[in-house]
């Protein structure tokens, strides 16, 4: 498998374990583990694959689930949206749009005004904090 001109080589020696779990296999890491799940620092959170801007910290909140939780992407085109039947339920996998990596899941149980959660894994985010100057 290629994931954005990587091959599943280059993905297993760049990305540790658990992000290539999470981003490849459609992993979830256990809730309060990931190091972005309360984390406060402003920023944009890049897919740890591609490097594509996903999330802004400005529709970050804590929805007291133990993963990091956004009400809408950082653009539109960014998240794409897939009907996912596994472990017994249907619900809305989130994948960077532009390489395929998984993020996590979309729910329709966040704030106003969009009443989304993108609930995702900090395995496969990494935040670019916001500099100073």
């Amino acid at each position: 498998m290629e994931t954005h001109g990587q091959s599943e080589e280059e993905l297993r020696e760049r990305l540790d374990k658990e992000q290539y779990f999470v981003t490849q296999h459609a992993g979830t890491e256990q809730a309060f583990t990931g190091c972005y799940w309360d984390t406060k620092t402003n920023g944009i959170y890049h897919c740890i694959v591609c490097d594509s801007a996903l999330f802004s910290s400005d529709t970050k909140y804590d929805s007291g689930t133990g993963w990091p939780s956004f009400s809408e992407a950082f653009d539109s085109n960014t998240v794409s949206r897939i009907e996912d039947h596994s472990h017994g339920m249907i619900r809305t996998e989130a994948v960077c749009a532009s390489c395929g990596a998984h993020l996590g899941h979309v729910f329709k149980d966040g704030p106003l005004p969009t009443g989304e959660r993108f609930c995702m894994n900090s395995a496969s985010l990494r935040l670019h904090p916001k500099s100073d100057s």
